[in-house]
């Protein structure tokens, strides 16, 4: 019983070091990315902040927003930080053609 007691203790301060933070989905969506590797995490995390003060300080179009988000992503809900940061600071960055915007026949946006 003793023992019992003893492994449910050591189990409950044991928490390995790179844990999947599950309560978390932006952290979840960066390690998944980058397959917790630590140095790519860093990377993800600078250019997500780095982003985000951008949009909030310079207030792109909405345009160049869904544009970079379309560029930035890799799957349905997975998002490439770096990506997106460089992509939302591209001066030279215009609109999608017409015929990029026609999905199946119906307009999007």
């Amino acid at each position: 019983m003793k023992r019992l007691a003893l492994a449910l203790v050591l189990l409950g301060f044991a928490r390995p070091a790179g844990a999947a933070p599950l309560h978390d989905s932006v952290a979840l969506n960066i390690g998944l990315n980058c397959q917790w590797q630590a140095r790519c995490i860093e990377q993800q995390q600078k250019a997500m902040k780095r982003a985000l003060a951008y949009v909030s300080k310079k207030r792109p179009a909405a345009w160049r927003i869904h544009q970079c988000n379309r560029n930035a992503a890799r799957k349905r809900y997975r998002v490439d930080w770096v990506g997106f940061d460089n992509c939302i600071r591209n001066a030279t960055l215009s609109t999608a053609p017409r015929a990029m915007l026609l999905k199946r026949g119906r307009k999007i946006a």
